[in-house]
């Protein structure tokens, strides 16, 4: 049962990363959290992709998302809970009020998946593999 809700929810943030392209300024994506550990990132752990300072409301996403969604694109998330269907909202009060950005990429094997900076290992692991509404607020100009 629970290989049959993952498949669901992956397929789900897939569509919705996917239904971005049709104009839409939402998505449904899988989201994990990261911080800025060297085993978590390269020799470089406060620096983004980007060349910005790793912070609270920084967003890498996936190689295949950037098409999607550009460095610099700027987002809201909103808690829908854990893979599993619980703790919805448990993490609203680190989006509530905020504005991330899209300045890191994650690694090349991962796919149609967003990835939040945090400050600590603890929080991070608490946050664990969840999904997320994002919502597109301004894309970068051209």
């Amino acid at each position: 049962m629970r290989g049959l809700l993952i498949v669901l929810l992956s397929a789900l943030a897939v569509a919705g990363a996917w239904a971005q392209m049709a104009g839409q300024k939402t998505m449904v994506l899988e989201a994990t959290a990261y911080t800025s550990s060297v085993r978590e990132t390269d020799s470089t752990p406060f620096v983004t992709a980007t060349g910005m300072r790793a912070r609270l409301g920084v967003l890498a996403v996936s190689p295949d998302l950037l098409k999607v969604l550009p460095y610099g694109t700027k987002v809201r998330l909103k808690d829908l809970g854990s893979v599993y269907g619980r703790g919805r909202g448990q993490f609203d009060y680190l989006f509530r009020e905020r504005i991330f950005v899209v300045a890191d990429v994650m690694h090349p094997r991962m796919r149609g998946k967003v990835d939040v900076w945090l400050p600590d290992r603890a929080t991070a692991l608490r946050f664990g593999r969840r999904i997320v509404e994002l919502e597109v607020v301004e894309y970068p100009r051209r």
